[in-house]
């Protein structure tokens, strides 16, 4: 039998060792610009939680399809999925939430018993952001692209009461499909118009979105728009996270308009995430710290 001295220090022993780590992380390609697991493990550390995120750059839909296989196994908690693999994940869940069915495209995973569930919040993400600066109901809503993140934002701006969309692309197809889904899903009117040169902003246009790659560093890339469209009343949306303020913001703000950046969007649904993985309701100003101090403002 133990006696009550060595039982004592065997407690004291197990109170030194630190608990296991808890593997949260995020799959797509390229994922270096991101600051998303610096913000994570901030705010982890701040709740005193002992998980961690990682980033995997994955490099094909090859790659894409083992790691996900290999996520329950590893212990992992769960996982954000960003572009180019939003719609490609799909398959390769156990299961998927209602806002996924109706979209057609997964950001996050939750791993709840061995199980992958699919959800997505993009749209959430974007609407939240911004209602900061102008009204959900009755927008006219141009989106440039229209990838996984951009049908997301799509259905939810139509869900949150936009009156009419826009969905401009270089590929018929995709377009005119994202907008069916739009309207299917919302029973708001939504159109396709395609991407050829320098974009004509419809009269009228009340939001411009750019759901695209153009912008992120390092390229630095313009997003080809005729500017003298934009009408200055007209709010724009960026989702690119790294710069804050992208070329295609700074042309904005020198037009007069209202911008939201991307980073506002992913403080918005990364606590959306946050508190679905770990059941704890985040403070806004904790994330916004966070990811302020892992783009080094």
């Amino acid at each position: 039998m133990l006696s009550a001295k060595l039982v004592k220090t065997v407690v004291d022993v197990a109170a030194l060792i630190p608990p296991q780590k808890q593997m949260t992380g995020m799959l797509g390609h390229p994922v270096v610009a991101s600051p998303i697991d610096r913000m994570f493990d901030a705010v982890y550390a701040h709740y005193g939680l002992p998980w961690q995120f990682w980033k995997n750059d994955i490099a094909s839909e090859v790659d894409l399809a083992l790691a996900v296989k290999a996520l329950s196994p590893l212990g992992y908690r769960g996982m954000a999925i960003t572009v180019p693999y939003k719609v490609a994940v799909m398959p390769l869940l156990d299961a998927v939430d209602d806002d996924v069915r109706a979209i057609g495209a997964a950001n996050y995973i939750t791993i709840e018993q061995g199980r992958l569930i699919g959800h997505n919040n993009d749209g959430k993400g974007v609407v939240k952001a911004s209602e900061k600066v102008a009204p959900r109901t009755g927008q006219r809503v141009v989106m440039l692209g229209a990838g996984g993140a951009g049908r997301a934002m799509a259905v939810e701006m139509a869900w949150a009461g936009a009156a009419h969309l826009t969905l401009v692309t270089r590929r018929q197809e995709q377009g005119e499909e994202v907008a069916a889904t739009v309207t299917s899903a919302s029973g708001v009117p939504a159109v396709w118009q395609p991407w050829q040169g320098e974009v004509v902003v419809p009269e009228g246009t009340t939001l411009l979105m750019n759901a695209t790659h153009l912008g992120c560093a390092p390229e630095l890339e313009p997003v080809p728009v005729r500017w003298e469209t934009v009408d200055p009343a007209c709010v724009v949306v960026d989702v690119i996270t790294n710069p804050r303020i992208t070329p295609f913001l700074s042309t904005a703000l020198e037009r007069g308009c209202l911008i939201v950046n991307g980073v506002e969007m992913l403080v918005q649904l990364a606590m959306q995430i946050f508190q679905h993985w770990t059941g704890i309701s985040p403070d806004e100003e904790i994330f916004q710290k966070a990811v302020a101090e892992a783009l080094g403002e």
